[in-house]
């Protein structure tokens, strides 16, 4: 590796963003994992919210493209009406 300072400094940074993406996407897989893992309509509604929620702070911080938040929550709100049929 280089050594200037502006090199160093992006490494610094680079590595905490890491660190900082990597606990946001957790955060996001958690959040969609409980709703697919809902046994009943008011469980699932209630992930649900949450599961919109964390997706729409992911798409404000830049970690996920809108549209691809926007499928996720059409893909689970989709699974939770289903929920009720049964």
């Amino acid at each position: 590796m280089q050594r200037h300072k502006s090199v160093e400094k992006r490494d610094r940074t680079s590595k905490k963003a890491n660190l900082r993406n990597r606990a946001n996407r957790s955060r996001v897989k958690t959040a969609v994992r409980g709703v697919l893992e809902a046994k009943d309509r008011e469980g699932a509604e209630g992930a649900l919210k949450t599961a919109v929620s964390v997706l729409d702070k992911s798409v404000k911080i830049g970690l996920i493209h809108k549209n691809k938040a926007a499928n996720q929550k059409s893909r689970l709100s989709k699974l939770v009406n289903k929920i009720e049929k049964q």
